[in-house]
């Protein structure tokens, strides 16, 4: 259209007189106008009135990022949620976690009851390869754990995964991401905690026998009764809100997991090897039973590491800007707890072994101290012990049931868009616990499946975290870097497969008692 015409037409709408036309309807300020000049507040609707930013951070999806926010002093020291709703979730509810924090949790959640299992493997693989086992899947397993560390923000002010089933969406998509994830993680946090209360429950029973002695009056509980005590005082303990409230508790529990360790390894080895101890790999039968016995050994060092199903969650207690991220302290936390769980896996390994050889039972060194010990040691310190765990186990549940509430709270806080009441969170929490107690009770030959749980859990630890780095880190291709763990990913899936179809092997050939709901007969 040229010029002239141009002109006409605009002459021509310009020189059309004005059709009278309805006031239309008051409109709220748009979002990009919200710091225009402001209008006389005569003329403002309520729905303008609503667009002002003070009522808009009063909206419930605004609650989470204000309080996101409300440390921020500075441009750059924004961390990012994934969703805003996570300010209302107990991982993620407070960041204001440290180093110290870090390995308080880590401490706790890595060195527990499975520890007391590690001689048995050593009576299946022997000195030698025990030994270098032990120590090829402690290394194997710090690795990556530090690759998980540096995965919780992989770009400084991005997107931080702050749960290890968030993480493996990311990378493995939806689908696959529950194939692959779900179960073991599902077994490292519901199962573990089931498995806290049979050794916790039990322990109780121990401790009530040793403190009233064998002339005692008093009828001793059921253990399905002292189950439920421990259910009680760990529902009671978990009403803590969030997972940065309870690192005092994970401190109570990492001091009484260090100190009972040291007391049986010390007490073991002071009272010398028993009588007729032998190192020497139990003798099997034929070829399938000293293989089944191999696999069953590997399963319990895999099953001894725990831990990395949390770890994510518990760097996502901390806050993180650009000039200090997240993974600084929560490295030298992982350090300080790793170095303080070597020094207590390889003498509870080792000692236990030499004191008992292939006499250890099969649950472990603490059951192994009562059989053998019980009459020359005196009832203090078998009692402390016996508290110890108990404690232990009470305090290593919560950092273990927090990804269970979390995920429970969040589908409240997804579908409502609000927080969760209290009431509601504090029933979470206790159904969570009666459904842990009645597979405690239906199930109590848990300890049985250490091997085959450890195989299920294995790739959590020692397989994904490598493929993860592969695809978020995108190394090239044939660099010792994408080599290494493209070779560790796939060897520890493989490690996982022969370790669960061995010990179903295993269990097929041997046998298992399933004394279904009788755990009066597993003790």
């Amino acid at each position: 259209m040229s010029s002239s015409s141009k002109q006409d037409a605009i002459s021509e709408v310009q020189s059309a007189p004005p059709t009278p036309r309805p006031p239309p309807p008051p409109v709220s300020t748009p979002p990009s106008q919200i710091q225009s000049p402001r209008a006389p507040s005569g003329d403002r609707s309520p729905l303008h009135a609503m667009a002002s930013p003070l009522r808009a951070m009063a909206t419930p999806l605004a609650s989470p990022v204000r309080k996101a926010l409300a440390g921020v002093k500075a441009v750059g020291n924004i961390t990012r949620l994934a969703d805003p709703r996570d300010a209302w979730l107990p991982i993620t509810e407070s960041r204001s976690g440290n180093a110290y924090y870090a390995a308080f949790h880590n401490l706790s959640s890595g060195i527990g009851f499975q520890a007391l299992v590690l001689p048995t493997a050593f009576a299946s693989l022997g000195w030698t390869w025990a030994i270098i086992c032990l120590t090829l899947a402690f290394g194997w397993q710090l690795y990556t754990l530090w690759l998980l560390v540096r995965l919780h923000e992989p770009v400084a002010g991005a997107t931080r995964y702050s749960r290890y089933m968030h993480l493996a969406n990311t990378v493995f998509g939806d689908k696959w991401a529950k194939i692959l994830a779900l179960l073991p993680l599902l077994y490292l946090s519901a199962g573990i905690c089931t498995a806290l209360i049979i050794v916790g429950g039990g322990s109780m029973k121990s401790l009530f026998s040793i403190a009233c002695g064998e002339s005692c009056l008093t009828r001793n509980l059921t253990t399905v009764e002292w189950y439920l005590v421990f259910v009680c005082a760990a529902a009671l303990l978990s009403q803590l809100p969030n997972l940065n409230s309870i690192a005092g508790v994970s401190l109570v529990g990492a001091t009484a997991a260090v100190a009972y360790c040291t007391m049986i390894w010390v007490v073991s080895v002071a009272k010398g090897r028993v009588a007729g101890v032998s190192y020497d790999p139990v003798k099997a039968t034929n070829d399938v039973d000293a293989t089944l016995g191999i696999l069953n050994g590997l399963g319990i060092i895999a099953f001894a590491f725990r831990g990395h199903n949390v770890v994510l969650e518990i760097q996502g207690t901390m806050p993180s800007t650009l000039k200090h991220p997240s993974h600084v302290p929560m490295w030298k936390g992982v350090k300080v707890a790793y170095a303080i769980i070597a020094l207590c896996l390889y003498p509870i390994a080792i000692g236990g072994f030499w004191a008992y050889g292939n006499q250890i039972p099969s649950n472990g060194i603490l059951s192994a101290l009562y059989k053998f010990h019980s009459r020359d040691v005196s009832r203090l310190v078998l009692g402390t012990t016996t508290l110890l765990v108990i404690i232990n186990c009470l305090t290593t549940y919560q950092i273990y049931a927090m990804p269970m509430y979390d995920n429970m709270e969040a589908g409240y806080v997804h579908k409502k868009n609000r927080p969760c009441p209290w009431w509601m969170r504090s029933g979470f929490r206790a159904f969570f616990g009666a459904i842990n107690f009645l597979i405690a009770v239906a199930l109590p030959f848990l300890s049985q499946l250490a091997g085959l749980l450890g195989g299920i859990s294995l790739p959590v630890t020692l397989a994904y975290p490598c493929f993860m780095w592969v695809a978020i880190k995108k190394p090239r291709k044939g660099t010792a870097t994408w080599n290494v763990n493209w070779a560790l990913g796939i060897l520890g899936m493989g490690i996982s497969v022969v370790l669960i179809v061995g010990n179903l092997w295993g269990l097929v050939e041997t046998g298992l008692r399933l004394n279904f709901f009788k755990p009066d007969n597993m003790q």
